[in-house]
């Protein structure tokens, strides 16, 4: 696969979390080499390097070994994560189970290989397990750790009283911190296992969510669907161009042969396989300055002139007037 992703929602979620510890936001973004605009729309995409870098500072920093755990238990996936509000408006636990599989990606990025789910329900002789597929998990184990962190800390927000983990495996070997993961995940731990799991309830697949609403549900999901399309097209030539171009849009220094040189092709090269696609290197950057503009002013997160700034014109007017020739109409202030 392509170089493998995170939303920056998740990401903004990580950076916010160690701040709230008492961390400098510039440092951190410094030592993970996020850009701070590509935060500003949570369906961005950032890098998996860079969230793994930022994982890592913000523990450093933090002087938290088991900051994955606390991350996990103190943040609700559907603050950061259309995915959240996915399944928090599916009608039980086990659809929302379902749905999770499904748009993964829009998460984290993890190539399954041969796999289908990342999530399984996998009956054993000793119990009902809710099993996490990912191929080499000891490579960011602090992926395990906040993923099952936010499984039980969900779970326990909304349905106190239910029964749902009795037993928990990880594969990595047991970490200095490891008192933290029978506190946080409120059930005994075996480290160096065959797999990451958890052994569950099997009531939990029937919990009817409390907010399950079919409309609401309609509309993330449709919205979902386009931003999974968008992911998937990255694979092509006009995705990767479009994901090299969105981080330096604020540049304003977009240059078809410069581009071309770093994505290890030539100016007629990347102009052949755009036009066999349908695209062209202005088209792209046109459409994405109008896509990023659009998200900024409509959600009202930044002015005028700073949006020009971001999406790489130079001046407001050169902006306003790009605007109006995408939209019919002149921005807002």
């Amino acid at each position: 696969m392509a170089r493998p992703t995170v939303s920056a929602g998740y990401a903004r979620a990580l950076l916010d979390y160690a701040v709230s510890c008492g961390v400098d936001r510039t440092v951190l973004l410094e030592r993970s080499k996020i850009a701070a605009d590509r935060l500003l729309d949570q369906d961005n995409r950032v890098p998996m390097a860079a969230y793994v870098a930022l994982m890592r500072a913000a523990k450093t920093l933090c002087d938290a070994p088991a900051l994955g755990l606390e991350f996990g238990a103190s943040t609700r996936f559907d603050a950061f994560s259309i995915v959240g509000l996915i399944c928090r408006s599916a009608g039980t636990m086990g659809e929302a189970l379902q749905h999770l599989n499904r748009y993964r990606r829009l998460i984290a990025e993890v190539d399954l290989g041969g796999e289908r789910e990342r999530f399984t329900i996998t009956p054993r002789e000793d119990g009902l397990w809710l099993e996490d597929r990912r191929p080499d998990p000891d490579a960011f184990p602090e992926l395990t750790e906040e993923t099952f962190a936010r499984f039980v800390s969900e779970v326990a927000r909304s349905f106190p009283d239910a029964p749902f983990v009795t037993a928990v495996r990880v594969t990595h070997p047991r970490p200095a911190h490891a008192a933290d993961y029978s506190r946080i995940l409120k059930a005994p731990v075996t480290f160096g296992s065959d797999r990451n799991a958890m052994r569950i309830d099997p009531s939990w697949l029937s919990l009817k969510t409390r907010d399950a609403n079919a409309y609401v549900f309609g509309v993330f999901n449709e919205r979902a669907e386009a931003l999974l399309s968008r992911l998937e097209a990255s694979t092509t030539v006009r995705g990767q161009l479009e994901t090299l171009l969105l981080p330096r849009l604020h540049l304003g220094d977009a240059d078809m042969a410069a581009t071309a040189r770093t994505m290890g092709m030539s100016r007629q090269t990347l102009y052949r396989r755009l036009k066999a696609e349908g695209a062209g290197f202005d088209q792209v950057l046109d459409g994405l300055r109008r896509e990023t503009a659009l998200s900024y002013l409509e959600n009202e997160r930044l002015s005028v002139s700073e949006t020009a700034y971001l999406v790489g014109f130079s001046d407001r007017s050169a902006f306003s007037r790009a605007f109006k020739r995408w939209t019919g109409r002149s921005p807002r202030g």
